[in-house]
């Protein structure tokens, strides 16, 4: 391969993101996960260690353990599938029961159907999943393995349209993204991701501090700002957001930033008030670009079930959300949910994290996330 290829080919960081222009990029070294809940605590149960002495007890010395050879690292697709143990557990064990010596009548089907609604698939998923197994199969004989796999590739068929890559175009300077959310989402650490990942790839990135209502939330995210190399815009507690983010935005202008990235304040979606304020975070920025914000994530919660659903259509009805981040797929969480909500709204998924590490957040890919929740 010729040395100009080389520079062309494309790295894991332009795959996830889908950039459009080439630059040189700027090496950033992961940053350590955060082992505190990042919508919630405070910056020194993030940042400070226990300096107190170790205290060693003295017991009989026991005899030394032979060497074990160390577990080699799991793959993303490993990581994905323990991730979603809850929901695919919950299927497989569910469809093994049902189709263990029983034919396939109306009675088993009827059974299947409510699995699936219950495990957060959606009426409308199940309901072709259903329809799927019963043609040309009723009153005979279907094995487990054939359920999952008519499971996995009715899920993908679901997924596929709406795993897209996040695409920032050169054209738009600042490109802005406008983070969303409920409290302890995980927009904080998601913000932080994205920008080490677009350092990654060269690109200039500013952060606004937009959820001026709690201490700790600014604090937090001025530590991303220093482990990415991004500076941060950020006013006293209890600051108006929507001012916040019409100085952010007209820094970035003003210093040719690439990338604005702006933090909101965790908010229920029940909230009218809390709403309007962030409508009006939306207006306040098209006073300085018509276009913006040119991408509005929401961050979903995958532990929330049915939550999510709902948070998807208010926050899409007053924020215009363009496209979703799935965090928190650590083994309690309810990712069928991402299913029912792929199949009513088609917005697009850009990316999942299953934790707090730097390439804990990966490419939303269809495939894998219908084999993981059918257990395949």
């Amino acid at each position: 391969m010729t040395d100009e290829a080389q520079k062309k080919k494309p790295g894991l960081f332009g795959r996830l993101f889908g950039s459009k222009g080439e630059a040189a990029p700027t090496p950033v070294s992961a940053p350590e996960p955060l082992t505190a809940d990042d919508e919630g605590a405070s910056p020194a149960a993030v940042t400070e260690q226990d300096t107190t002495e170790p205290v060693i007890s003295e017991t009989t010395a026991a005899a030394p353990l032979p060497p074990t050879e160390p577990e080699p690292p799991k793959s993303w697709f490993q990581r994905l599938k323990s991730g979603l143990t809850r929901t695919s557990s919950k299927l497989t064990d569910g469809i093994t029961g049902l189709f263990t010596k029983r034919k396939l009548d109306g009675a088993t089907l009827e059974d299947l159907e409510d699995l699936l609604i219950q495990s957060d698939l959606g009426v409308e998923t199940s309901s072709r999943i259903i329809d799927r197994i019963a043609k040309g199969r009723f009153e005979k004989g279907i094995s487990a393995d054939e359920v999952r796999e008519i499971l996995a590739s009715e899920v993908e068929a679901v997924l596929a349209p709406v795993a897209k890559p996040l695409e920032v175009s050169p054209a738009n300077r600042p490109h802005v993204i406008l983070v969303v959310g409920v409290n302890g989402g995980g927009k904080t650490t998601t913000i932080g991701k994205l920008a080490a990942q677009f350092r990654a790839q060269g690109k200039s990135v500013l952060l606004a501090a937009g959820d001026t209502f709690r201490a700790a939330a600014i604090d937090q995210l001025k530590v991303w700002g220093e482990r990415t190399g991004c500076d941060v815009v950020s006013s006293a507690v209890g600051a108006e957001s929507s001012g916040l983010a019409y100085e952010a935005l007209k820094t970035a202008k003003d210093q040719g930033v690439d990338i604005l990235i702006i933090d909101t304040a965790g908010r229920l979606q029940n909230k009218q008030a809390l709403m309007e304020e962030l409508e009006k975070v939306s207006r306040v920025l098209k006073k300085l670009d018509p276009d913006a914000p040119h991408d509005v994530l929401l961050v979903l919660d995958a532990t929330t079930g049915q939550n999510a659903l709902q948070q998807v259509e208010i926050f899409g009805k007053r924020a215009g959300v363009t496209g979703l981040v799935m965090t928190k797929l650590d083994g309690t969480a309810r990712g069928g949910i991402l299913v029912a909500i792929a199949a009513k709204h088609q917005l697009p998924v850009h990316a999942i994290g299953v934790g707090e590490g730097i390439d804990d957040l990966q490419p939303f890919q269809a495939r894998d996330f219908a084999n993981a929740i059918a257990g395949s």
